[in-house]
């Protein structure tokens, strides 16, 4: 007998086949967020040269130097030892603000649902207050008066984007709670604490993941406006933002001191992106 196949069908078998596949954009996105790291961790170990370490005969030589790969700018430095050392202090900043903003935003909407009432009221005032204040300005008049320092840009940068995982977790955690798993957990007697962390947290996982996705790459060109304003990262240390900032005045005549690490931040966020909306896909248990 010959075999009958329903389009349809075959559409949707082919279509779950690709699914159950692993992206290449994903995979490629996975290794760059590795590569960078592991340069992070081992920028001490890798770097050719000291960030400081002048080199006056090789000044703004061109990319593709048999002493410098990336070449170096003005004063002889050079611009790889300077990414590598500038990758670390970067992901330090946007990772540990991300993680920050994350998790005292997702507690603070927890305790708005949990709690409802003026606590509720509170909370949502600070956000609206948070949502409305231009926090580059608000970085700059801290910064300003306080001074600039690793720990504080960090602490400062943990305070963006914190109003969108508030939200997001309190409507979420209202909404999960009006669900029958929610009060079947309640009823056999859990606590508050492991209710939210045991059973809303997870469900509500996957949206957080996606904001966190998008505030890393905004806190990178947050920190990166500040170094270009003169209030971020300082010398002797960089960052990848610094070194925009600097090479902005050499565009013309070096245009690899700026140019290059451009391109760094350009693809370590779309990496990110890319991992997080498929973390998304993977984790979200309403795809399942």
């Amino acid at each position: 007998m010959a075999n009958i196949s329903i389009p349809g069908i075959a559409a949707g078998e082919r279509k779950k086949r690709k699914k159950s596949g692993f992206p290449i954009l994903v995979g490629i996105g996975l290794v760059w967020i590795a590569a960078m790291i592991f340069i992070a961790i081992t920028a001490d170990w890798i770097r050719p040269f000291n960030i400081t370490a002048f080199d006056l005969k090789n000044r703004l030589a061109l990319p593709g130097n048999p002493t410098h790969f990336l070449g170096t700018d003005e004063l002889g430095r050079d611009v790889l030892s300077r990414l590598i050392d500038s990758i670390r202090i970067s992901l330090l900043i946007a990772f540990g603000a991300t993680l920050i903003s994350a998790f005292v935003g997702t507690l603070l909407g927890f305790l708005a649902a949990y709690f409802r009432g003026i606590v509720e009221h509170i909370v949502l005032m600070l956000a609206d207050f948070q949502a409305a204040m231009p926090f580059l300005i608000m970085s700059l008049a801290v910064l300003a008066f306080f001074g600039s320092s690793l720990p504080l840009l960090i602490c400062l940068m943990g305070f963006y984007g914190w109003e969108r995982y508030t939200r997001i977790a309190r409507g979420l955690a209202i909404s999960a709670s009006k669900q029958g798993y929610a009060a079947a957990v309640t009823q056999l007697g859990a606590s508050p604490t492991r209710v939210y962390l045991n059973h809303i947290l997870p469900n509500i996982a996957s949206t957080l993941i996606v904001s966190m996705t998008l505030t890393f790459p905004e806190i990178i060109l947050t920190e990166s406006s500040l170094s270009f304003l003169g209030l971020g990262v300082q010398p002797p240390m960089t960052s990848l933002g610094n070194m925009v900032g600097y090479g902005r005045e050499y565009i013309t005549r070096a245009p690899w001191i700026m140019l290059t690490p451009s391109v760094v931040i350009m693809l370590t966020t779309l990496s990110i992106s890319i991992v997080g909306d498929w973390l998304r896909d993977k984790l979200d248990p309403t795809l399942s």
